[in-house]
């Protein structure tokens, strides 16, 4: 079964989750570490939108990671856990891509739907590094 589609959405819709979460982590708040990880979340959610447009070399090379279910699971599962702080809707925003991350994680065990075709692009195996 092919769900690019629906793939491309949830990836855009958890990168624009991350990016207003970000946003709304760095200004009701004053301490220089939540400024510093709204920025990072906010960051990382225009990175994984831009993903879904095109692939850099340097995303490709440096955080294969992001083309595999189980990976990119977990790198939306850690942005979830680091939004989890003070106010209400940090915790709605965190909770939410951390959902989608371990829905992720499970997807990757389920050999009956295959990746989207932007994350199998750049995917080419364990020791596929170029000498």
């Amino acid at each position: 079964m092919d769900f690019s589609d629906a793939f491309r959405l949830v990836n855009l819709g958890v990168g624009a989750l991350m990016a207003v979460g970000g946003i709304w982590h760095i200004f009701p708040n004053h301490y220089i570490s939540d400024i510093i990880v709204g920025i990072y979340v906010l960051l990382f959610g225009l990175a994984v939108a831009l993903l879904e447009f095109q692939i850099p070399p340097q995303i490709s090379r440096y955080a294969s990671f992001l083309f595999s279910f189980i990976g990119r699971g977990i790198f939306y599962i850690f942005c979830g856990s680091i939004l989890l702080e003070h106010n209400t809707m940090d915790i709605i925003f965190g909770t939410v891509i951390g959902i989608i991350g371990v829905a992720y994680v499970v997807l990757e065990f389920i050999p009956s739907i295959e990746p989207p075709q932007n994350m199998r692009e750049a995917d080419g195996g364990w020791g596929a590094e170029q000498v």
